[in-house]
């Protein structure tokens, strides 16, 4: 599936739409390059979730693992600053890859690995400086309503 945003705010939105149909022990892998907008997809997402906004997503980028209480609990892995599996394995990622919380990861082909086959693939690609395509990749069809 894929979906087109042309502002930080319609991927909000889309992200918000993806974070309330989100389950417990659900997996999201965020794809993209630099500044493909997988930090303000995640804001959306943990906002779909239920998150107090002054809670969620600030510098995620300085914090490799970030946790929150939303309507179940949600952890947000950002690993762009790591250089390989050992570093990540290292910081205990595998604990939170098969419990009851949502993960959210950014950055997710450097855990790839480790990754169960059951999860949520979010691939963005850059079309111009506003404009985002979403590719949605999931093991069922629950996130067919956001179109």
């Amino acid at each position: 599936m894929e979906l087109i945003s042309s502002s930080p705010e319609e991927t909000q939105k889309i992200g918000k739409a993806i974070g309330k149909l989100l389950t417990s022990g659900d997996i999201v892998c965020l794809y993209g390059d630099l500044g493909s907008g997988k930090t303000c997809l995640a804001q959306g997402i943990i906002k779909g979730l239920d998150v107090a906004e002054d809670k969620y997503l600030r510098s995620p980028t300085f914090t490799l693992i970030n946790q929150y209480k939303g309507r179940m609990p949600v952890c947000h892995l950002d690993l762009y600053r790591l250089d390989n599996l050992y570093e990540i394995q290292n910081i205990g990622v595998e604990e939170h890859l098969y419990g009851d919380e949502v993960i959210i990861i950014e950055w997710a082909e450097r855990l790839k690995e480790l990754l169960p086959e059951k999860r949520v693939n979010i691939h963005i690609s850059t079309i111009d400086i506003n404009t985002r395509k979403f590719t949605i990749l999931s093991p069922d069809n629950r996130f067919e309503s956001l179109l």
